[in-house]
């Protein structure tokens, strides 16, 4: 299936979702050859700092009318990682969607530029194959559903030895650096590396596809421990220290990448309907993640843990699938925010030789109380109602084995052996 034609029209403006990369940059000379238009280049940051350097200066070489970095860092932190994280949001339970929770943003940020600019049609680099065509074209047209939407990449149908070549061709300038196999994507969250070898799940991913946890060699001997504080459910304090969100997030993905926490090798299932093998970084995800679980599991009962991470899991399925802007999102995301009032308090993290290990935790508002745990002369336990709390506790049990064995007797014409016991009366 190819794209639509798309009515051409003198000065037509496109704004194109422009990362930098050899997709977004050969899309620029080809809106401009096959739809007549000018294209706007917008950079939406992040936090993929080495991917922004010299990024618009390239696309106005490459022909980009015009070239536009936006900052939206702390609202990517606020607005997308904290509710994330208080929902615990691990794709099939290991992936945490640093990828898939930057889609939305970059998504509304091109409508909310295209509406601004007076243009009615946007872009993107993103493959056939891939997640993120779905979450950016359900989320464009959710958003902006008057707009047009041009995927060249997808309608060209081009390989990456065909972008070499036409960029070649027209004398493009491509990011400059030291060749790699690798398809990387960074944000604060996390740094997600595809292409080469690592296709191939029967091969170990060598150690040049990984930059944030270092070389194995590298690691630290000695462990490192980390206090996390939490208000709510949501960070704001590294060993004491308060730190606004992108600066809590970038420490925590430096201190725990260089112990080698955060590497995650998985073979997952694409909205597309095929499984990939992919690769990624996320230390301070990962380590936060671990962290306020282990709070919470201090701070809620045991029924709400237990429905809440059916809410996660759904949560994480909306999320990787493109659905962030649906309803169910909005009311699950609702529902975990109930649930943070009493996730509050302090976390201890231990880094050490690729894991993140929780050793202690501390809330006002903590369930374990001292008094009843205790094996010491000061527990208060009423021991001696245990005895009747089993009986009735196992009471559904032993009726219906003996329900059972009746019937089985009945059937072999053997006599039963177990009964029901009920309490003296």
């Amino acid at each position: 299936m190819t794209e639509p034609e798309l009515p051409t029209a003198p000065k037509r403006r496109v704004v194109l979702a422009y990362s930098g990369g050899l997709d977004t940059t050969v899309a620029i000379p080809w809106i401009g050859e096959k739809l007549g238009a000018e294209v706007v280049a917008l950079t939406v940051d992040v936090g993929q700092e080495g991917e922004l350097k010299g990024a618009s200066q390239r696309a106005l070489r490459n022909g980009a009318a015009d070239a536009l970095v936006v900052d939206a860092k702390h609202a990517f932190a606020t607005e997308f990682l904290w509710p994330a994280l208080q929902a615990n949001a691990l794709y099939q339970g290991v992936y945490p969607l640093s990828t898939a929770l930057a889609r939305p943003l970059i998504a509304r940020t091109l409508v909310e530029t295209a509406v601004a600019s007076g243009a009615d049609t946007v872009a993107h680099g993103c493959t056939g194959k891939g997640n993120d065509q779905v979450r950016f074209d359900v989320a464009i047209h959710t958003l902006g559903p008057g707009l047009h939407i041009v995927a060249p990449v997808r309608a060209w149908n081009m390989n990456r030895d065909d972008e070499v070549a036409f960029a070649r061709q027209r004398g493009l300038e491509l990011r400059t650096g030291p060749a790699s196999p690798f398809s990387v994507d960074e944000n604060l969250w996390g740094r997600s590396v595809e292409g080469g070898q690592l296709e191939d799940p029967a091969s170990v991913p060598p150690e040049a596809a990984f930059e944030w946890t270092g070389h194995p060699e590298s690691w630290p001997h000695e462990p490192e421990e980390v206090r996390i504080t939490f208000a709510q459910g949501l960070p704001t304090h590294l060993d004491g220290r308060s730190l606004d969100p992108v600066a809590l997030v970038r420490e925590l993905n430096a201190r725990a990448g260089a112990h080698g926490v955060g590497r995650i090798d998985h073979v997952e299932d694409r909205v597309v309907g095929i499984k990939s093998r992919e690769t990624y970084e996320c230390p301070a995800a990962l380590t936060l993640i671990e962290a306020h679980r282990a709070l919470e599991r201090l701070a809620l009962p045991r029924d709400l843990l237990s429905f809440k991470s059916e809410v996660e899991r759904r949560f994480s399925d909306l999320v990787y699938e493109g659905l962030w802007y649906s309803p169910l999102r909005e009311a699950l995301q609702a529902f975990v925010t109930t649930t943070q009032s009493v996730v509050t308090g302090e976390v201890t993290v231990r880094l050490h030789q690729g894991r993140a290990v929780v050793v202690a935790r501390d809330s006002e508002y903590s369930l374990l109380r001292p008094e009843l745990t205790t094996y010491g002369a000061a527990s208060q336990f009423p021991q001696e109602l245990a005895v009747g709390f089993i009986h009735l506790y196992g009471l559904p049990n032993q009726i219906a084995y003996a329900r059972r064995q009746a019937a089985r007797s009945a059937a072999d014409g053997s006599d039963g052996v177990a009964r029901a016991v009920l309490p003296a009366a």
